[in-house]
């Protein structure tokens, strides 16, 4: 036998981001039109959800993983954008066409709605309309403080800021010892951090190794990092940990 889907009632009840998600405060009947439209669907680190230029064709809240948004330069060159984790609200649905590319930086896992049905359930209940639009806002607004103070932090203050954005929405990695404090694995390389942060790869790798070597962070692997003093790494970070 195939696999046969659980109910998407069943699967709201237990989704881990219920309370993190656009549906936190939905109604019933709210929910019930939206788990109505909505699939599961994973995706694979590496694969693009929407490709930019592409027809908008459905709107997802991730239950797993992080994506980003990126969009291209004059050049051709991918620029990122922004990062999207655990609850967060991915894709345009008032728009045709796509400006912005989502793609995995991890395996991920998404609810996903078709465009035109996700607006048609927008115009059938007003409040869930006005809960994106609050959530989008919102969004906009921490864009717009992301932009102003990485301008005007140091190279050292941006990478401390990135560190600690990432553990604060990162789940903890599996098997972490409690006393080892925020673990998690980096979903992006260096490369892709210098590119989110304006700073050369050189320089994320120097800024790494002075809060290696200061016991702030620990560093195994390739990506995995321990914060073991949250709150100096909140000080080093200057704006971000205000």
């Amino acid at each position: 036998m195939g696999y046969v889907e659980p109910h998407l009632d069943e699967r709201c009840a237990a989704c881990v981001v219920r309370d993190q998600a656009l549906c936190a405060s939905l109604a019933d009947d709210e929910l019930s039109a939206l788990s109505a439209i909505g699939r599961s669907r994973p995706l694979a680190r590496g694969q693009t959800l929407i490709w930019a230029g592409d027809s908008s064709s459905v709107c997802a809240n991730i239950v797993t993983g992080v994506l980003k948004m990126a969009t291209a330069t004059a050049d051709g060159r991918e620029q990122i954008v922004g990062l999207l984790f655990p609850g967060d609200f991915v894709g345009q649905p008032f728009v045709e066409e796509a400006s912005l590319t989502f793609a995995a930086l991890t395996d991920a896992s998404l609810c996903v709605y078709p465009r035109e049905g996700f607006v048609e359930v927008l115009a059938d209940y007003p409040a869930l309309e006005r809960l994106l639009l609050q959530r989008t806002m919102a969004a906009l607004d921490d864009a717009r403080a992301r932009m102003l103070t990485l301008g005007r932090r140091s190279a050292g203050e941006k990478v401390a800021g990135f560190l600690l954005e990432l553990g604060n929405r990162l789940p903890r990695r599996p098997g972490a010892p409690a006393a080892a404090g925020y673990v998690f694995d980096l979903p992006l390389g260096r490369a892709q951090i210098a590119d989110v942060l304006g700073l050369t790869i050189e320089t994320v790798s120097r800024q790494l190794t002075l809060l290696r070597a200061s016991g702030v962070i620990a560093l195994s692997g390739r990506r995995t990092v321990a914060i073991h003093e949250p709150t100096r790494l909140k000080r080093l970070a200057g704006a971000a940990g205000a």
